[in-house]
């Protein structure tokens, strides 16, 4: 046991049905559906071929793309097939969740066995507007169908989604109400290398928030700045452009109205009384740039083109984040700087994760998106850590308790320690 939670070193999984969530949740290729990046099918390696080489049958779950910007969501068929090449044994894939074919294919399987479900969110009580307006506490989602209907199969939950541990849905938090749960090796990595960052930071502790999925940032940027976890904080993405709209900096027709039509001007507000207490610790872009033609422009906030959306920070904001880079001691990366995936607007991404990478800071970085970036530059191995988690890795690190780990060591008070 670590942590107050047990791990599976502690568990004798042998002959044992084992229901095990990990986030595998990854960028794709569009519109094909293939996955552009395998980093998380890789990481979460470790724990699932224990489990079947110790005799376990295995049941995966696992959540793909955002439920409510839409994007990324798709089945998880994909996923099983990279499975099976990294194995080097068969992963099955069924296009249910929880349904007969899905029970039906778990009390099939025989000891060694991976079976993989389809993606959870294609269910109403794994979506995000579930667990945000009904807010259910751990005992309500276990009373939830998808507990009720496979938790009765299975001998043990494992859990090995640390990138999903701060949300709190039926099949992260509802099973260890259940069923004896443990956290699986990359949960057990995470939580520990992180515990031992967030004992003694070297400063200044320096934040970059940016990407596309801002959600999570407007949640978590509040606490690093109240903490006083974040001695700076640079924006760019989205981020970034909500942050310069609260300050009424227009940013051309298409750049705005994609902001509204995605229903992120709600963020507005947020960023305005954010700026408002801790505007000495918050950067903003101070230029733009975007694609036109193949080509790369750039201009200054004023010269925002009014039919295509913004794709980059400029030079002057790369050269203003550069330095503060080299002259941080611990460095937090949360989303790329902009849209990395095109030639034209990668410069801004690829000048930030290069000099994080030649400073002599602790560097963290997280995100499926920002794992991706990583990737594409080649600088995956100059990163003091590289973690799965994206919003659960700067929360645990701002002092939250997350729901997952709350749940974890709740069952393990509930069924002990044992083998």
């Amino acid at each position: 046991m670590k942590y107050g939670i047990n791990t599976m070193d502690d568990i004798d999984y042998e002959g044992k049905t084992v229901l095990c969530r990990v986030d595998l949740n990854s960028p794709l290729k569009q519109p094909q559906g293939e996955l552009a990046d395998d980093t998380r099918i890789r990481r979460s390696l470790p724990t699932i071929r224990e489990l079947s080489e110790t005799g376990a049958k295995t049941v995966l779950l696992t959540h793909q793309g955002g439920d409510l910007e839409y994007k990324n969501y798709r089945s998880t068929e994909p996923h099983s097939r990279i499975f099976s090449e990294l194995l080097q044994k068969p992963v099955t894939y069924i296009d249910d969740i929880c349904g007969p074919a899905a029970r039906d294919s778990i009390s099939s399987l025989r000891d060694g066995d991976i079976l993989l479900l389809d993606n959870v969110r294609f269910l109403a009580e794994e979506l995000t507007l579930f667990e945000t307006k009904l807010n259910l506490n751990f005992e309500d989602q276990a009373k939830t169908l998808l507990v009720r209907v496979l938790a009765p199969l299975a001998d043990y939950f494992v859990c090995d989604a640390f990138a999903a541990a701060h949300r709190s849905q039926p099949s992260l938090a509802g099973f260890p109400l259940v069923l004896p749960s443990q956290m699986g090796r990359l949960f057990e990595e995470e939580y520990s290398i992180l515990s031992g960052i967030l004992q003694e930071p070297k400063r200044p502790c320096t934040y970059v928030f940016g990407g596309a999925k801002i959600q999570d940032a407007f949640l978590i940027l509040p606490a690093v700045l109240q903490s006083g976890a974040a001695d700076l904080v640079l924006t760019c993405g989205l981020v970034g452009h909500i942050m310069l709209m609260a300050k009424d900096i227009r940013l051309g027709a298409a750049s705005e109205s994609f902001i509204y039509k995605n229903s992120l001007g709600e963020y507005i507000q947020t960023a305005k009384e954010l700026l408002c207490e801790y505007g000495a610790k918050i950067l903003l872009p101070q230029d733009i740039a975007w694609e036109q033609d193949g080509v790369r422009m750039e201009g200054e906030l004023k010269a925002a083109p009014q039919d295509k959306l913004i794709g980059d920070i400029g030079s002057q904001t790369i050269a203003v984040y550069e330095k503060i880079i080299e002259d941080s001691g611990t460095i937090f990366i949360n989303g790329p700087a902009g849209v990395f995936e095109q030639a034209a607007t990668e410069l801004g991404t690829k000048s930030l994760w290069q000099a994080i990478a030649k400073s002599g800071a602790f560097s963290i970085l997280g995100g499926g998106d920002s794992i991706t970036a990583v990737n594409k530059f080649g600088l995956y191995e100059c990163f003091s850590y590289v973690s799965s988690a994206g919003g659960s890795l700067v929360r645990f690190l701002s002092g939250e308790e997350l729901p997952v780990i709350k749940a974890l060591r709740l069952s393990a008070e509930k069924y002990g320690q044992g083998r």
